[in-house]
């Protein structure tokens, strides 16, 4: 058949399956995600008026508001400091156990990643009630203190910024270490046998090689758990009390409370505004250094 020639099929009249199978995903989060932030934006420039909770108009009354009152600028930046401290604390605290994870030949493994998965199955509230027992007054936190004899009366550990950081950085440490974890395995050992045969102790071919190759998931579990921490409620509420205020209890006081949805929209708009530029600015700098790191 030396005279026929192949039909060569045509790229543009098929369609990619891949793409039908992102169509019910892309759906659901247009859905879920960007029709209601659509839909805040909006809101955002309304007029509030007392007894009508809002009036259609289209004002920056609402963000000069936040941007010239010192107090919601303050909860704003506290907000951004709970939660850079909080990732930091998961990410210090989260990678050793992630790297154990992956490493281990242990048969128990599978029981330990269950033990690291369970806390996701309890609600924020009944953690959040835990860490109330445990930083009372009476709880497990002075009581041990006292019997060390560390303090001679409790102190006060419960409605404080630290019990937030603390009990937010109990919330989203597991997120964390799953996102190392799954990151970590796929770094192969034996890149890291061939830096110890070159010479590297133990801890420059940990600083040169496996940090930098788990960049990417150190990047995915930063924005996750940054994300994760602005966006708190329940653990700033019920562990912070009236000596801190974060974004997400004030957004829920203004709508909920004060009925004021334009005010409420607005600040809601700008938390995820922050929230995205920090996250998508932390990944780009980790990203710039596992980039710079493999270079050289």
């Amino acid at each position: 058949m030396s005279g026929s020639v192949m039909p060569v099929p045509s790229s543009g009249s098929k369609v990619n399956p891949g793409a039908l199978l992102a169509v019910p995903a892309s759906l659901i989060v247009i859905l879920v995600i960007v029709l209601p932030a659509l839909q805040l934006f909006r809101y955002s420039f309304n007029h509030y008026e007392a007894g009508q909770m809002m009036q259609a108009a289209f004002t920056l009354e609402n963000y000069v508001r936040f941007f010239s009152e010192r107090y919601y600028l303050n909860i704003l930046g506290d907000t951004l400091k709970v939660a850079a401290v909080c990732t930091l604390l998961s990410l210090l605290f989260g990678f050793p156990v992630a790297y154990f994870l992956a490493r281990t030949q242990s048969r128990y493994k599978s029981i330990l990643v269950i033990l690291l998965v369970f806390p996701l199955l309890v609600g924020n509230v009944v953690r959040a009630a835990g860490w109330m027992v445990i930083l009372g007054n009476a709880g497990f936190m002075n009581a041990l203190l006292m019997a060390m004899g560390i303090i001679d009366q409790p102190v006060r550990l419960l409605y404080t910024p630290l019990a937030v950081i603390m009990g937010t950085t109990g919330v989203v440490l597991p997120y964390m270490i799953i996102t190392l974890q799954s990151v970590l395995e796929g770094i192969d050992r034996s890149v890291e046998e061939a830096a110890r045969n070159l010479g590297a102790d133990n801890t420059r071919a940990f600083l040169r090689v496996t940090l930098p190759m788990s960049a990417p998931g150190v990047a995915a579990g930063t924005m996750l758990v940054f994300i994760l921490c602005m966006n708190a409620y329940a653990t700033p509420v019920l562990l912070g009390g009236t000596s801190l205020t974060m974004m997400a209890p004030a957004i829920y006081g203004q709508i909920a409370q004060a009925s004021n949805w334009p005010f409420g929209a607005a600040l809601a708009l700008i938390l995820m505004v922050v929230t995205l530029l920090m996250a998508l600015g932390a990944n780009w700098l980790i990203h710039r250094r596992y980039a710079n790191t493999m270079m050289t």
